[in-house]
Protein backbone atom coordinates (compact mmCIF):
# COMPACT_ATOMS: atom_id res chain seq x y z
CA UNK A 1 0.00 0.00 0.00
CA UNK A 2 3.17 2.54 -0.28
CA UNK A 3 1.99 3.47 -3.25
CA UNK A 4 -0.70 5.42 -1.75
CA UNK A 5 2.04 7.48 0.11
CA UNK A 6 0.87 9.02 3.25
CA UNK A 7 -3.08 9.67 3.36
CA UNK A 8 -5.39 12.15 5.09
CA UNK A 9 -8.75 11.11 5.86
CA UNK A 10 -10.52 14.35 6.53
CA UNK A 11 -13.45 13.69 8.86
CA UNK A 12 -15.79 16.14 10.86
CA UNK A 13 -15.76 19.51 9.38
CA UNK A 14 -18.04 22.17 10.02
CA UNK A 15 -21.45 20.93 8.80
CA UNK A 16 -24.46 19.93 10.72
CA UNK A 17 -23.69 16.65 9.42
CA UNK A 18 -20.78 16.38 11.56
CA UNK A 19 -21.61 13.61 13.90
CA UNK A 20 -22.12 11.62 10.86
CA UNK A 21 -18.49 12.69 9.34
CA UNK A 22 -16.89 11.63 12.70
CA UNK A 23 -18.21 8.01 11.89
CA UNK A 24 -17.82 7.76 8.18
CA UNK A 25 -13.88 9.32 8.83
CA UNK A 26 -13.67 6.41 11.72
CA UNK A 27 -14.30 3.69 9.62
CA UNK A 28 -12.52 4.43 6.64
CA UNK A 29 -9.48 5.19 8.66
CA UNK A 30 -9.92 2.03 10.36
CA UNK A 31 -10.00 -0.36 7.11
CA UNK A 32 -7.16 1.61 5.06
CA UNK A 33 -4.81 1.00 8.35
CA UNK A 34 -6.39 -2.88 8.12
CA UNK A 35 -5.11 -2.86 4.47
CA UNK A 36 -1.53 -1.60 5.46
CA UNK A 37 -2.19 2.37 4.15
CA UNK A 38 -0.43 5.11 6.57
CA UNK A 39 -3.46 6.73 7.40
CA UNK A 40 -4.17 9.56 9.80
CA UNK A 41 -6.86 11.60 10.95
CA UNK A 42 -7.43 15.37 10.02
CA UNK A 43 -10.71 17.28 11.35
CA UNK A 44 -10.49 20.80 9.47
CA UNK A 45 -12.68 22.50 11.73
CA UNK A 46 -9.58 21.75 14.55
CA UNK A 47 -6.67 21.96 12.13
CA UNK A 48 -5.65 24.59 9.05
CA UNK A 49 -5.29 22.83 6.27
CA UNK A 50 -1.70 24.08 5.62
CA UNK A 51 -0.95 21.25 8.06
CA UNK A 52 -1.46 18.98 5.19
CA UNK A 53 1.49 20.35 2.99
CA UNK A 54 3.39 21.05 6.52
CA UNK A 55 2.86 17.04 7.34
CA UNK A 56 3.61 15.95 3.45
CA UNK A 57 0.02 14.11 3.13
CA UNK A 58 0.73 12.71 -0.41
CA UNK A 59 -3.36 11.56 -0.82
CA UNK A 60 -6.30 13.13 0.75
CA UNK A 61 -9.66 10.55 1.15
CA UNK A 62 -12.90 12.91 2.01
CA UNK A 63 -14.97 11.83 4.25
CA UNK A 64 -16.71 15.32 5.03
CA UNK A 65 -20.51 15.50 4.63
CA UNK A 66 -22.64 18.60 4.13
CA UNK A 67 -21.11 22.24 3.52
CA UNK A 68 -17.77 22.52 3.63
CA UNK A 69 -16.94 19.42 2.76
CA UNK A 70 -18.94 18.47 -0.17
CA UNK A 71 -19.64 21.68 -1.99
CA UNK A 72 -16.90 22.32 -3.79
CA UNK A 73 -14.85 24.46 -1.17
CA UNK A 74 -12.78 21.71 0.70
CA UNK A 75 -12.38 20.27 -3.16
CA UNK A 76 -10.95 23.80 -4.35
CA UNK A 77 -8.21 24.39 -1.35
CA UNK A 78 -7.33 20.72 -2.28
CA UNK A 79 -6.50 21.86 -5.88
CA UNK A 80 -4.56 25.00 -5.37
CA UNK A 81 -2.55 22.84 -2.56
CA UNK A 82 -1.99 20.19 -5.19
CA UNK A 83 -3.11 17.17 -3.31
CA UNK A 84 -4.89 14.55 -4.73
CA UNK A 85 -8.16 14.07 -3.11
CA UNK A 86 -11.07 11.51 -3.63
CA UNK A 87 -14.48 12.16 -5.27
CA UNK A 88 -15.90 14.70 -7.58
CA UNK A 89 -14.40 18.12 -8.19
CA UNK A 90 -15.23 21.36 -7.35
CA UNK A 91 -17.79 21.72 -10.31
CA UNK A 92 -20.00 18.99 -9.24
CA UNK A 93 -19.24 18.67 -5.86
CA UNK A 94 -20.94 22.32 -5.99
CA UNK A 95 -24.05 21.39 -8.40
CA UNK A 96 -24.82 18.31 -6.29
CA UNK A 97 -25.05 19.98 -3.31
CA UNK A 98 -27.61 22.20 -4.36
CA UNK A 99 -30.45 20.81 -5.39
CA UNK A 100 -31.91 23.24 -6.89
CA UNK A 101 -29.50 24.21 -9.32
CA UNK A 102 -28.97 20.08 -9.73
CA UNK A 103 -32.77 20.22 -11.06
CA UNK A 104 -32.04 22.72 -13.40
CA UNK A 105 -29.11 21.38 -14.87
CA UNK A 106 -31.68 18.12 -15.29
CA UNK A 107 -34.50 19.55 -17.00
CA UNK A 108 -32.26 21.27 -19.22
CA UNK A 109 -30.90 18.07 -20.33
CA UNK A 110 -34.54 16.00 -20.28
CA UNK A 111 -33.62 13.94 -17.08
CA UNK A 112 -37.11 13.29 -14.83
CA UNK A 113 -36.37 15.31 -11.88
CA UNK A 114 -40.20 15.87 -9.88
CA UNK A 115 -41.22 19.46 -9.81
CA UNK A 116 -40.83 22.02 -7.37
CA UNK A 117 -41.24 25.15 -6.63
CA UNK A 118 -38.69 27.78 -4.48
CA UNK A 119 -40.07 29.17 -0.93
CA UNK A 120 -39.62 32.21 0.89
CA UNK A 121 -41.24 33.74 3.66
CA UNK A 122 -43.43 35.80 0.99
CA UNK A 123 -44.71 32.85 -1.00
CA UNK A 124 -47.91 32.06 -1.53
CA UNK A 125 -48.46 28.68 0.28
CA UNK A 126 -51.63 27.47 -1.18
CA UNK A 127 -50.56 28.59 -4.91
CA UNK A 128 -47.67 26.53 -4.26
CA UNK A 129 -49.94 23.37 -2.83
CA UNK A 130 -52.67 24.06 -5.71
CA UNK A 131 -49.22 23.60 -8.48
CA UNK A 132 -47.95 20.80 -7.25
CA UNK A 133 -50.90 18.79 -5.21
CA UNK A 134 -50.30 16.99 -1.87
CA UNK A 135 -47.97 15.21 -0.24
CA UNK A 136 -44.96 17.76 -0.75
CA UNK A 137 -41.45 17.36 0.50
CA UNK A 138 -39.58 20.34 1.44
CA UNK A 139 -36.35 20.42 2.51
CA UNK A 140 -33.26 22.86 2.27
CA UNK A 141 -31.76 23.27 -1.12
CA UNK A 142 -28.36 22.48 0.72
CA UNK A 143 -28.24 20.12 3.11
CA UNK A 144 -27.95 16.18 3.52
CA UNK A 145 -29.14 13.45 5.55
CA UNK A 146 -32.52 14.82 5.40
CA UNK A 147 -31.64 17.46 8.07
CA UNK A 148 -34.51 20.30 8.28
CA UNK A 149 -36.38 17.99 5.52
CA UNK A 150 -40.35 17.62 5.69
CA UNK A 151 -43.43 15.24 4.40
CA UNK A 152 -46.25 17.92 3.78
CA UNK A 153 -49.30 15.95 3.69
CA UNK A 154 -51.94 19.05 4.66
CA UNK A 155 -52.09 22.45 2.90
CA UNK A 156 -51.80 24.01 6.80
CA UNK A 157 -48.27 21.82 6.92
CA UNK A 158 -46.21 24.23 4.52
CA UNK A 159 -45.70 27.27 6.38
CA UNK A 160 -44.58 25.43 9.31
CA UNK A 161 -42.18 22.80 6.90
CA UNK A 162 -40.56 26.17 5.33
CA UNK A 163 -39.95 27.44 8.82
CA UNK A 164 -38.27 24.34 9.77
CA UNK A 165 -35.93 23.79 6.32
CA UNK A 166 -35.32 27.57 6.52
CA UNK A 167 -33.65 27.34 9.69
CA UNK A 168 -30.73 25.63 7.75
CA UNK A 169 -30.71 27.33 4.36
CA UNK A 170 -31.88 30.59 2.63
CA UNK A 171 -33.02 28.44 0.02
CA UNK A 172 -35.78 25.97 0.37
CA UNK A 173 -37.63 23.78 -1.93
CA UNK A 174 -41.28 22.20 -2.31
CA UNK A 175 -41.31 19.44 -4.71
CA UNK A 176 -43.46 16.94 -5.56
CA UNK A 177 -43.97 13.64 -4.08
CA UNK A 178 -43.78 10.75 -5.83
CA UNK A 179 -45.29 7.69 -4.81
CA UNK A 180 -43.40 4.49 -6.06
CA UNK A 181 -40.54 2.45 -4.83
CA UNK A 182 -37.79 4.51 -3.33
CA UNK A 183 -34.29 3.15 -4.77
CA UNK A 184 -30.54 4.41 -4.19
CA UNK A 185 -27.76 3.74 -6.62
CA UNK A 186 -23.94 3.69 -5.87
CA UNK A 187 -21.91 5.07 -8.29
CA UNK A 188 -17.85 3.70 -8.60
CA UNK A 189 -15.44 4.09 -11.00
CA UNK A 190 -18.19 4.23 -13.82
CA UNK A 191 -20.08 1.86 -12.61
CA UNK A 192 -23.75 1.62 -10.96
CA UNK A 193 -23.78 -0.57 -8.34
CA UNK A 194 -27.07 -2.72 -7.23
CA UNK A 195 -29.85 -0.86 -6.76
CA UNK A 196 -31.06 -0.83 -3.04
CA UNK A 197 -34.76 -0.80 -2.68
CA UNK A 198 -35.46 1.45 0.75
CA UNK A 199 -38.53 0.71 2.96
CA UNK A 200 -39.72 2.06 6.58
CA UNK A 201 -42.45 2.47 8.49
CA UNK A 202 -41.64 6.39 8.99
CA UNK A 203 -43.09 9.18 7.15
CA UNK A 204 -40.01 8.86 4.79
CA UNK A 205 -36.57 7.81 4.63
CA UNK A 206 -35.66 10.81 7.17
CA UNK A 207 -32.21 11.14 9.28
CA UNK A 208 -33.33 8.59 12.30
CA UNK A 209 -34.64 5.71 9.43
CA UNK A 210 -30.99 6.73 7.84
CA UNK A 211 -28.96 6.56 10.88
CA UNK A 212 -30.45 4.75 14.16
CA UNK A 213 -33.31 3.12 13.46
CA UNK A 214 -33.41 -0.67 13.37
CA UNK A 215 -36.78 -0.74 11.30
CA UNK A 216 -35.53 0.74 7.75
CA UNK A 217 -35.09 -2.12 5.24
CA UNK A 218 -32.44 -2.67 2.88
CA UNK A 219 -33.83 -4.19 -0.35
CA UNK A 220 -31.05 -5.59 -2.58
CA UNK A 221 -31.46 -7.31 -4.94
CA UNK A 222 -34.20 -4.42 -5.03
CA UNK A 223 -36.71 -6.95 -7.01
CA UNK A 224 -36.78 -5.36 -10.46
CA UNK A 225 -36.44 -7.42 -13.34
CA UNK A 226 -32.53 -7.39 -14.68
CA UNK A 227 -33.40 -5.32 -17.93
CA UNK A 228 -35.39 -3.20 -16.06
CA UNK A 229 -32.64 -2.56 -13.38
CA UNK A 230 -30.26 -2.18 -16.12
CA UNK A 231 -31.92 0.44 -17.71
CA UNK A 232 -32.00 2.24 -14.39
CA UNK A 233 -29.00 1.93 -13.85
CA UNK A 234 -27.76 3.21 -16.96
CA UNK A 235 -29.76 6.26 -16.06
CA UNK A 236 -28.47 6.68 -12.88
CA UNK A 237 -24.77 7.17 -14.49
CA UNK A 238 -26.53 9.32 -17.58
CA UNK A 239 -27.47 11.94 -13.96
CA UNK A 240 -24.51 11.25 -12.37
CA UNK A 241 -22.34 12.35 -15.15
CA UNK A 242 -24.63 15.42 -16.49
CA UNK A 243 -23.31 17.38 -12.98
CA UNK A 244 -19.66 16.28 -13.96
CA UNK A 245 -19.86 13.45 -10.99
CA UNK A 246 -16.84 11.33 -10.60
CA UNK A 247 -14.62 8.93 -8.57
CA UNK A 248 -17.85 7.66 -6.41
CA UNK A 249 -21.39 9.00 -5.44
CA UNK A 250 -24.51 7.98 -4.23
CA UNK A 251 -27.98 8.68 -6.70
CA UNK A 252 -31.36 8.82 -5.51
CA UNK A 253 -34.32 8.24 -6.90
CA UNK A 254 -38.21 7.14 -7.03
CA UNK A 255 -39.49 4.92 -9.69
CA UNK A 256 -43.46 5.51 -10.20
CA UNK A 257 -45.85 3.05 -10.81
CA UNK A 258 -45.24 2.85 -14.81
CA UNK A 259 -41.68 2.37 -13.78
CA UNK A 260 -40.54 6.04 -14.53
CA UNK A 261 -37.74 6.69 -12.30
CA UNK A 262 -37.61 10.36 -11.30
CA UNK A 263 -33.96 11.73 -9.87
CA UNK A 264 -34.29 13.50 -6.35
CA UNK A 265 -30.17 14.47 -5.79
CA UNK A 266 -26.69 13.32 -5.80
CA UNK A 267 -24.67 12.94 -2.77
CA UNK A 268 -20.93 13.05 -3.37
CA UNK A 269 -19.48 12.27 -0.44
CA UNK A 270 -21.89 9.44 1.29
CA UNK A 271 -21.78 8.18 4.38
CA UNK A 272 -19.90 5.35 5.01
CA UNK A 273 -21.26 4.13 8.47
CA UNK A 274 -22.53 0.58 9.70
CA UNK A 275 -25.92 2.03 8.22
CA UNK A 276 -24.79 3.50 4.97
CA UNK A 277 -26.14 2.55 1.75
CA UNK A 278 -22.45 2.66 -0.55
CA UNK A 279 -20.91 -0.05 1.42
CA UNK A 280 -24.10 -1.97 1.40
CA UNK A 281 -24.25 -1.76 -2.99
CA UNK A 282 -20.17 -3.05 -2.73
CA UNK A 283 -20.72 -6.10 -0.60
CA UNK A 284 -23.34 -7.05 -2.66
CA UNK A 285 -21.43 -6.32 -5.56
CA UNK A 286 -18.27 -8.56 -4.18
CA UNK A 287 -16.34 -5.50 -2.81
CA UNK A 288 -15.65 -6.11 1.21
CA UNK A 289 -15.67 -2.30 3.07
CA UNK A 290 -11.90 -2.35 2.54
CA UNK A 291 -11.67 -3.04 -0.92
CA UNK A 292 -14.90 -0.56 -1.47
CA UNK A 293 -12.35 2.43 0.48
CA UNK A 294 -9.20 1.02 -1.21
CA UNK A 295 -10.82 1.10 -4.71
CA UNK A 296 -12.34 4.85 -3.99
CA UNK A 297 -8.70 5.90 -2.65
CA UNK A 298 -7.06 4.70 -5.81
CA UNK A 299 -9.49 7.12 -7.65
CA UNK A 300 -8.24 9.96 -6.41
CA UNK A 301 -6.67 12.68 -8.12
CA UNK A 302 -6.27 16.52 -8.30
CA UNK A 303 -7.04 18.95 -11.33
Amino acid sequence: MSKFGKVAVLLGGRSAEREVSLKSGTMVLNALRKRGVDAHPFDPQQRDLAALIAEKFDRVFIALHGRYGEDGTIQGALELLGIPYTGSGVLASALAMDKWRTKLVWQALGIPTPRYALLTAASDFKAVVARLALPLMVKPANEGSSIGMSKVRAASGLEEAYALAANYDSLVLAEQFIDGIELTAAVLGGEALPLIRLETPREFYDYEAKYMANDTRYIVPCGLAAGAEAAVRQQVLDAFGALDCRGWGRVDLMLDAAGQPWFIEVNTSPGMTDHSLVPMAARHAGLSFEDLVLRILELAHVG
